[in-house]
């Protein structure tokens, strides 16, 4: 048999100038998020007199590598990037089993005034931080735990990221069917055993959101360090990038801001390539219950 050939129909004119005109515009208004971070990482090669030079170059006249060594000679910044990621993970782990917990006891476990407490909780996340800055740190005085990592852990894991922690888990905790703990309870299973055994690993994508947040939450923490600790040597990525100034207290830009590009790089790769699980995380756990 013959097979009939169609001609294509073209495109439309008015259709690739829509799309045309709608990139364009994603592409303007992303300028305003990529060039800071375009400005950062070119500028942690130029001398400190190019970074302010105007008009400002897109790209460094020479590429100064010798910032990047200079961050770790003038302070010592690999210690200080040991502290934030060996505190980050502490706390992220932490968070992870202490919110799952309660996350479950809330959504699952009916005890007497567990919506009233709830609400308590809840009403953590109202407060700002810096309400309870003074009594944090009396408590932490009275356990001799200043300028010490220990409140950088403890704080965030039960203080309010932990509190969102625990209202992400809860939410989607309360997604799951009953009939999977029923059936699982029908294999003899307890309460822990169903929820180490059964519910927890159903929750990989809310532990994974969680721990995202987590770890970047204590990454970037910048006001418990300044007030928790003293020695250099204690010290996190935060405080440490702060730290970079000559002997006027101004502050080294070049040497700053190659500090800045290790310190936000790998967190950021790491942020871009787990946004979908983020993302995926908060539509199945934050729309029903």
């Amino acid at each position: 048999m013959r097979s009939e050939t169609f001609p294509r129909r073209p495109f439309p004119l008015h259709k690739w100038l829509g799309k045309a005109l709608f990139y364009g515009t994603l592409a303007l208004l992303s300028l305003s998020v990529v060039w800071p971070f375009w400005w950062m990482f070119t500028s942690a090669f130029k001398k400190t007199y190019e970074i302010f030079a105007f008009p400002p170059t897109l790209l460094p006249h020479t590429w100064n590598w010798q910032n990047f060594l200079d961050a770790f000679t003038y302070q010592p910044f690999a210690l200080h990037y040991i502290n934030s990621l060996y505190i980050a993970v502490l706390v992220t782990l932490g968070t992870l089993f202490f919110s799952s917990m309660a996350g479950y006891a809330f959504a699952r476990i009916p005890f007497w005034g567990s919506a009233s407490i709830f609400l308590l909780l809840l009403s953590a996340l109202m407060m700002p931080p810096e309400v309870t800055i003074v009594p944090n740190f009396i408590l932490m005085q009275t356990f001799k735990l200043i300028n010490t990592h220990v409140p950088l852990i403890i704080i965030p894991i039960f203080g309010a990221n932990g509190v969102m922690s625990t209202f992400m888990m809860r939410q989607f905790f309360l997604n799951i069917p009953k009939e999977i703990e029923e059936a699982a309870r029908m294999d003899g299973l307890n309460r822990f055993g169903i929820y180490w055994r059964v519910v927890l690993p159903m929750a990989k994508p809310a532990l994974a959101a969680v721990a995202i947040l987590t770890f970047l939450f204590s990454w970037n923490n910048f006001l418990d360090p300044l007030i928790y600790l003293n020695d250099i040597k204690l010290f996190t990525l935060p405080l440490s990038l702060r730290n970079f100034t000559d002997a006027y207290g101004q502050p080294q830009w070049n040497i700053q801001l190659a500090a800045t590009v290790m310190s936000v790089l790998p967190v950021l790769i790491f942020y871009i390539i787990a946004q979908k699980q983020v993302m995926e995380s908060f539509t199945s756990s934050g729309l029903k219950g």
